[in-house]
């Protein structure tokens, strides 16, 4: 991967297809939808008569995170696959960041309404976990089961650094790398968005899993806690803690998570 890349946290289409196609995986297929002055940007793969399984990444991050589950063909086997630049990331409008979770899930709602199928499950893993969940409460009917990876949902949880104010003003924000400029104004008002989700948990009935690390030094593990106590309206709510595992989980544990995929897109 080029330097470029590196400080982007994003790779381009073709380059995306290429890693694809040396492992096996059919082409991919990119789209960008544009909705209320956004434009969102996401790779598919899979048959699209299958369950929809749409992946959101954390901050900093794009689509490319999740390249080894778009290129792993067990997943593919039970489900279509989408992995989305989130608002302000990859390219989706990059260096436009959206502080707003839910703004950010009112930019991902169209991608479900145009790929539906008979099931759609959304996993998002550390700052893509609120998003998720988001989606969930704002969007009941588009959404059949959440899974949230290491997800900082808990806002008592939700370190608030002071830092993150002075690295967001002018003079710091120019020597930045443009990815960690819109992770920064994701994360510095996290606290307060997490806050203002906490009557929205009521709300999520469809089946919720959450998977987090007891080795986690980035997530605290209290976030489970936190899902076990505010989702008590899942119709199946699971809570799994993979013991010693770290904030990197999605990788580390990547076959583990497409057994959690499978079983949530066959439940009835």
């Amino acid at each position: 991967m080029c330097k470029s890349e590196l400080m982007t946290f994003r790779r381009s289409d073709a380059r995306i297809a290429r890693y694809l196609e040396k492992r096996g995986q059919e082409a991919p297929r990119f789209f960008t939808i544009e909705k209320d002055g956004r434009s969102i940007h996401y790779t598919q793969v899979g048959d699209t008569t299958k369950p929809l399984v749409l992946l959101v990444h954390g901050a900093p991050g794009s689509a490319s995170a999740f390249l080894t589950f778009l290129a792993d063909t067990q997943l593919t086997r039970f489900a279509q696959v989408i992995a989305v630049d989130r608002p302000g990331n990859g390219f989706s409008d990059f260096g436009r960041s959206e502080p707003s979770l839910k703004l950010q899930a009112a930019a991902l709602a169209p991608i479900l309404q145009r790929h539906r199928s008979s099931k759609a499950i959304v996993m998002g893993h550390s700052y893509g976990g609120p998003v998720v969940a988001r989606l969930a409460m704002d969007y009941p009917d588009l959404v059949d089961g959440v899974f949230i990876m290491a997800g900082s949902i808990d806002p008592e949880l939700e370190p608030r650094e002071w830092w993150r104010k002075y690295f967001d003003s002018p003079w710091i924000r120019w020597i930045l790398p443009t990815s960690m400029v819109v992770a920064n104004q994701e994360i510095h008002p996290l606290y307060s968005e997490l806050k203002a989700m906490l009557p929205g948990w009521a709300s999520i009935t469809c089946p919720v899993t959450v998977v987090q690390g007891t080795k986690d030094t980035l997530v605290p593990a209290g976030n489970a806690d936190f899902a076990r106590r505010m989702a008590v309206n899942s119709s199946r709510l699971d809570i799994r803690m993979i013991e010693g595992g770290s904030h990197f989980i999605l990788w580390s544990k990547q076959r583990y998570m497409v057994e959690v995929l499978r079983e949530m897109t066959a439940l009835p």
